[in-house]
């Protein structure tokens, strides 16, 4: 049965995050970032000390906690962890949780409950094809590694961080290959997505071509103009 889900796919820093909860915003939908679910796996992973290469280990933490995403912020067990699952120290550690296949059951299953549950617009990795197979509206966001690596600097000199762009690159690259080669849910364009290229584009052009395809394929809007500002 087709879901009234939008799932936004795409590697990381083509745009998914601001790209998805500006779009559930103009559908009046709700915003679910799944990749911050994996990031708080990781960071209560990393407060209890839990050793990260041990998967048993980290599906107990996931077991333990519950992750809500309210207005699009990260909430565990009741603390706003939003920025905190951001830092530089969960991106190095992030791919162990996601690469374990029971923490993904247990992360899968939860989003699939807040899919039946309510309309959502969702981003990860793997939304449109192994959580969300039968979404009504698919995205497979992208954009050049040099135009990520660029908007990756960016965000880390707003927070008052540097690093060099060629380091950042070559980290982006590497997340890329890993995100495609990892067993369970691999980074990939599902067959029935619509390709978005964000190289040169605002936010807004963006999320203006994608509302225009999400208003046509889902039968809240279907037939019904946009209401004007």
């Amino acid at each position: 049965m087709p879901l009234d889900v939008v799932t936004i796919d795409g590697p990381a820093g083509a745009g998914k995050s601001a790209t998805s909860r500006a779009l559930a915003k103009r559908l009046g939908f709700e915003y679910l970032n799944t990749g911050a679910m994996y990031r708080a796996i990781a960071l209560r992973a990393l407060r209890l000390r839990v050793d990260l290469t041990n998967a048993s280990a980290l599906a107990a933490v996931a077991r333990a906690i519950t992750l809500e995403s309210i207005d699009g912020r990260t909430i565990m067990d009741g603390e706003d962890v939003t920025d905190a699952v951001r830092a530089p120290e969960i991106s190095r550690v992030v791919r162990y949780p996601a690469n374990a296949p029971e923490v993904r059951a247990i992360l899968v299953e939860q989003q699939r409950r807040i899919g039946l549950s309510r309309a959502i617009v969702t981003e990860g990795r793997d939304q449109g094809t192994a959580v969300f197979p039968d979404a009504r509206c698919k995205f497979y966001l992208d954009a050049s590694a040099e135009e990520r690596a660029r908007r990756r600097l960016g965000e880390l000199r707003a927070r008052g961080e540097e690093a060099a762009l060629d380091v950042i690159l070559s980290q982006i690259l590497e997340r890329d290959r890993l995100d495609s080669e990892r067993a369970v849910g691999p980074l990939c364009a599902p067959e029935d997505a619509v390709r978005v290229d964000s190289d040169g584009k605002t936010i807004e052009e963006v999320v203006d071509e994608m509302e225009r395809v999400a208003r046509a394929k889902l039968p809240h809007f279907t037939g019904r103009e946009r209401p004007r500002a």
